[in-house]
């Protein structure tokens, strides 16, 4: 190396020593980063809730200018509340019925519903728009 190249080098810090803080900052950077990932992946996992929930539409009935009938199936484990919005469509999908109903806990894990929902104009099928645990 030339007399010019070696004070231009120790003149903006790169010499060998500076090589080998910068590669061990990386390495520690690297491990400090792995651990945090380790944890928030393992927290995540474990914090989750465990209750399964699945909802399926069984069916409408009884349908007027100013109501529905919507028939539906909930299955979660025994003993877990649950909420569900169920809704009316007309003849284009649009919205013309809307209920949030609150779901009591069960010793059941499978249980059907009958709700009646009020509509805006007549519906052409009533249907639950989705379900989650509060």
């Amino acid at each position: 190396m030339s007399i010019p190249q070696q004070r231009l080098d120790e003149r903006y810090g790169r010499t060998a020593g500076s090589e080998r803080r910068t590669r061990a900052a990386m390495i520690v950077a690297g491990v400090v980063f792995a651990l945090v990932f380790t944890a928030w992946v393992v927290w995540g996992g474990l914090s989750g809730t465990n209750a399964e929930l699945e909802t399926r539409e069984l069916g409408y009935a009884n349908v007027t200018d100013t109501s529905i009938d919507v028939r539906w199936e909930v299955s979660v484990t025994p003993g877990t509340e649950v909420s569900c919005a169920l809704q009316a469509l007309n003849e284009s999908f649009g919205i013309v019925g809307w209920m949030i109903v609150d779901l009591p806990p069960s010793t059941e894990r499978t249980r059907v519903f009958v709700e009646s929902l009020r509509t805006a104009e007549r519906a052409v099928t009533g249907l639950p728009y989705r379900c989650w645990l509060p």
